[in-house]
């Protein structure tokens, strides 16, 4: 029986293994990184440039946003998991299409399973999409509200480069961050 760790080592392998998922020969993977014990997973849809170049999520200017919005709320990378819907970086760093997001799913998937999250927080329309394909409301209608779907916790939330982008966004953000604490109480209360 393999541990977490274990499992989660075979699933980025598999998504550095796979010939069809990549863009460009050169690309770096980019699996996914954190605790394998998260109650909390991130889920953001595609590596950009940064990610591309180290094989993290989420280290480029929106990450050190999400960096920050963590702390709000008392947490730090090491306490939860981060992963994005794609595993390597579009080209062009384009939306996902929905073959990439079909062909690549599988490992996220693999990954929640393994790390069986309380909750899982999509980052922008296209992880809300992939996860909860039958939502038919809009990133712009749920942001920020929980939505308990088949015994699992679903929070979605802008994506962090939309305050980047639009400052009018940050504070969106970092007021839907601050729930998720008492999301957690209840989750946990069940």
């Amino acid at each position: 029986m393999m541990t977490k760790v274990e499992a989660l080592a075979e699933v980025a392998r598999r998504v550095a293994a796979c010939k069809r998922c990549r863009y460009e020969p050169n690309q770096n993977p980019v699996p996914g990184e954190g605790n394998p014990d998260a109650e909390i997973i991130f889920v953001g849809e595609a590596p950009g440039a940064k990610e591309n170049e180290t094989g993290k999520p989420f280290v480029g200017a929106a990450g050190q946003f999400l960096n920050e919005m963590l702390n709000s709320i008392g947490l730090e990378r090491l306490d939860v998991f981060i992963a994005n819907v794609i595993k390597y970086q579009p080209p062009g760093n384009r939306d996902p299409l929905p073959d990439e997001i079909a062909l690549q799913l599988p490992f996220l998937n693999k990954q929640i399973a393994i790390i069986k999250p309380k909750l899982i927080c999509f980052l922008g329309r296209h992880a809300l999409a992939a996860l909860l394909p039958d939502e038919k409301r809009t990133i712009s209608q749920l942001h920020g509200q929980l939505i308990e779907l088949k015994g699992q916790a679903f929070l979605p939330l802008y994506h962090p480069a939309a305050a980047l982008y639009n400052g009018g966004m940050r504070q969106t953000l970092l007021d839907d961050f601050a729930k998720i604490p008492a999301y957690m109480d209840k989750i946990s209360a069940g």
